[in-house]
């Protein structure tokens, strides 16, 4: 949308004013939301290194209004660090930050066994370490003395290099921590026996798995090698362990677009094992600046993707932004999969399905554990009939009585036939917005900084230059 100021000159309408960095020098700089035939951009103009712009939004100013209308007052931050720059430079989290932690990573290594192109990290590097337990450790106390306990999400490089991944599990739950999540490429899980099962008996609750499509061209192009047969049978070990998986796909422009019904489709086809599907549209920091585009995926392009190929199962409408945190940052939706293999809408797009931090993480760690053993007798009296929507003596699952006999029945086909269906946009240098990051509740943990959220943490200026890293 443009219009001309009367002498023939293209004007933008400007629906917006924030604050973003540099992508050269990463110096904080005034920017503009301006809205354009194809979407809503971010504009900034660095004195000394020129303009900048980034799409942030394919819809209309009403849509984007509407997506944010919800945001929630700021959260007390406990123990909030007092600024001297400001924002991004002072994180820990700062007396600015507005939002209190849901997941925070825990990186126990540099070191991978694979070296992705698109890696937000730069996992892998020469010179990359294991963190010592003693600086685990530290970093566990820090987190429970400012807010813990949060989700905590075992990342890296390739947290399962370590021989001694059980033992941090452990040490986290002696700290108090409830809920581990293991961020993983998943090869370790598909080549060594017993690891799963070894990981679960440990206090692993479910696992972050790097699922990119179903065709191995995507990860010859992504990941550098053939994996897809290696994720299944990461997911089989994982069935066997009773953990859950996530499939978490970063979703890169003329690469796997085409993969996201797909993803959905397979991820089904895995349940109850399969918790969901957490949707990354790609970021420019870390080793990805080796692949950045013009093209970026927004919130609208990706809800058309889902929708269109999932034939309508999955429609846009069915998604809100997130409520925790800044909208513009998520979106989700959760279903309920029926008796004949259909995905009913738990709530509608309008509802928020949580509307703060702890209530995030509450939602998360409920849904993304893994599946309930069906031990006890259906209502009817006879032995289950497996995981499907119905119960064995045909009762839908949403009709089933709620007497005493059936309360754990039903509540066990509940969490088997959920389907949790999210994604989260990362921001990078380009589309940085300081309104978004100080909402932000994924955070990494640093024994220098504290709790520094994730976009700032992983920050990488054109050349190389970040902030924390």
């Amino acid at each position: 949308m443009a219009g001309t100021d009367g002498t023939g000159n293209v004007t933008e309408i400007v629906i917006g004013r924030t604050e973003s960095i540099c992508p050269e020098c990463l110096e904080v700089i005034p920017a503009e939301k301006t809205v354009r035939e194809q979407g809503i951009y971010l504009r900034k103009t660095c004195p000394e290194h020129g303009a900048f712009e980034a799409l942030i939004w394919e819809g209309s100013p009403e849509s984007y209004e509407d997506w944010g209308k919800d945001i929630q007052p700021a959260d007390h931050i406990p123990g909030a660090r007092g600024t001297e720059k400001g924002c991004p430079y002072d994180c820990g989290l700062c007396e600015e930050h507005e939002r209190r932690g849901c997941c925070v990573l825990l990186e126990v290594t540099g070191r991978c066994n694979l070296r992705c192109p698109v890696c937000f990290a730069g996992a892998g590097e020469d010179g990359s370490r294991d963190v010592p337990m003693e600086e685990l450790e530290r970093q566990m106390e820090y987190l429970m003395a400012h807010g813990g306990p949060f989700n905590l999400q075992i990342s890296g490089g390739e947290p399962t290099v370590r021989d001694d991944l059980a033992e941090i599990i452990h040490m986290g739950k002696k700290k108090g921590f409830t809920f581990f999540q293991l961020n993983t490429n998943g090869l370790r899980l598909a080549e060594e026996p017993g690891y799963a099962e070894h990981l679960k008996e440990a206090g692993l609750s479910c696992v972050f798995l790097q699922f990119d499509g179903v065709e191995d061209s995507v990860y010859q192009v992504l990941r550098g090698r053939a994996l897809f047969q290696k994720k299944q049978e990461a997911i089989d070990a994982c069935e066997r362990a009773g953990l859950g998986v996530i499939l978490v796909p970063v979703v890169t422009p003329g690469v796997n677009e085409d993969q996201v019904g797909k993803i959905l489709s397979y991820a089904v086809s895995r349940m109850p094992v399969v918790r969901g599907v957490h949707f990354q549209p790609i970021s420019y920091f870390g080793r990805c600046l080796e692949a950045q585009g013009s093209y970026r995926i927004t919130i609208p392009k990706l809800l058309s993707l889902i929708e269109q190929q999932t034939g309508g199962q999955m429609r846009a409408a069915h998604f809100t932004g997130g409520n925790a945190t800044n909208p513009y940052c998520t979106f989700q939706a959760n279903y309920l999969r029926q008796e004949d293999g259909s995905m009913q809408p738990m709530l509608h797009g309008t509802a928020r399905a949580y509307a703060t931090s702890e209530q995030a993480r509450e939602f998360v760690a409920r849904q993304w554990t893994g599946p309930e053993e069906a031990e006890e007798p259906c209502c009817c009296g006879a032995e289950p009939e497996g995981s499907s929507g119905g119960c064995c003596c045909g009762e839908d699952t949403a009709q089933m009585q709620l007497d005493t006999s059936s309360l754990d029945a039903f509540l066990r086909k509940l969490h088997n036939n959920t389907f949790a269906v999210s994604g989260m946009l990362f921001q990078d240098a380009c589309n940085l917005d300081l309104e978004r990051l100080r909402r932000c509740y994924i955070l990494e943990t640093d024994s220098r900084y504290g709790m520094v959220p994730f976009c700032a943490y992983n920050l990488t200026g054109q050349k190389g230059k970040t902030l924390y890293r």
